[in-house]
């Protein structure tokens, strides 16, 4: 037990424990992260042409203008949608960008009104175990709060769709229908993910879209209203780069992107790039997560021959891939 009045050290800083209790400082944190965070989260409806469909769905103030994000099969079906504010208001948008492929998609609030902004974090800076808050409005009850901890980084997981969605957070934080879009959030009340997914039958088993993947993804659906992107056909995960290994190799990164299968017949396979292997560099782009791998098969990279970096059994090597288009839809 803590004496009272100590002090212990918490993300973000230190919190006083008066009453000597550790669970006041855990309640504290995420008090703090709700009160930051939650006046921008909204609940969103989609305004359905089949009456009998009813779909509902969470999402956030990422920006001033009424700029809203929230997950891509929230607005699936659908080409307008009411806004319900954390204070209640009723607002009505259309959406302005959708991206299946990392599941995220941009709503514009039609009145003019300021709605609060989350701040966006740096989903890099998350580790295992760290505490995460999830904010949304599952099964249609709004500003609800559940919390948990990062259970794993740079995972993939296909989408109700059938989509590879990557580059996501797992967490045991626990999300149900309705939290799908709303923000999952560190101690300090920074955006770390965006909910996406629950493996259903499954305690514990819940995703969200890493922040990062998702300011890279907000940009280009601004810009140009779809994600121009290549694709080396595999599919990937982060991983940690073990510290004999990365002295053997010389490579001083923490992480890289393992290879978790190769489409056959694509740019990667045609590399020679195998299953098991560790990518660390495309170009001049250092690959520490998915999200790095992301911008380096940008619009600029489709069929331009690209020099990769890689680890396999213990031996550092490079093999030359070109990337192709990314197909839409």
């Amino acid at each position: 037990m803590f004496d009272t009045g100590k002090a212990v050290e918490v993300e973000g800083g230190y919190c006083a424990l008066p009453n000597g209790d550790l669970l006041d400082a855990y309640s504290n944190a995420v008090v703090r992260a709700v009160e930051v965070v939650g006046p921008a989260v909204v609940r969103v409806h989609p305004m359905l042409e089949d009456p009998r469909m009813q779909g509902i769905g969470s999402g956030f103030a990422f920006a001033t203008g009424g700029l809203i994000l929230t997950n891509s099969h929230v607005v699936q079906g659908a080409s307008r949608f009411v806004i319900i504010t954390a204070e209640g208001r009723s607002l009505t948008a259309r959406c302005v960008g959708d991206d299946p492929d990392t599941d995220l998609a941009i709503l514009k609030v039609d009145q003019n009104v300021d709605i609060p902004v989350a701040k966006l974090g740096d989903s890099k800076k998350l580790r295992r175990g760290q505490l995460v808050i999830a904010i949304g409005a599952p099964l249609g009850f709004e500003a609800t709060v559940t919390t948990g901890v990062v259970s794993a980084l740079g995972r993939s997981l296909r989408g109700e769709r059938g989509r590879l969605i990557e580059d996501l957070i797992q967490t045991d934080a626990a999300l149900n229908p309705g939290n799908s879009g709303g923000p999952l959030v560190n101690s300090s009340g920074e955006v770390v993910g965006i909910a996406t997914a629950v493996i259903a039958g499954y305690q514990g088993l819940c995703f969200a879209v890493a922040v990062n993947t998702a300011t890279y993804v907000i940009q280009e659906l601004m810009d140009h209203g779809f994600v121009r992107r290549g694709s080396i056909g595999l599919v990937a995960q982060q991983a940690p780069i073990p510290a004999a290994l990365a002295r053997a190799t010389g490579v001083t990164q923490a992480y890289a992107v393992f290879v978790a299968q190769v489409d056959s017949g694509g740019p990667a396979a045609k590399a020679g790039v195998k299953e098991g292997d560790l990518l660390i560099q495309a170009g001049d782009q250092v690959l520490t997560g998915l999200d790095d791998l992301l911008r380096a098969l940008d619009h600029h990279a489709i069929n331009k021959p690209t020099l990769f970096s890689l680890i396999r059994e213990g031996r550092l090597m490079t093999v030359t891939i070109t990337p192709k288009v990314r197909k839409r839809g």
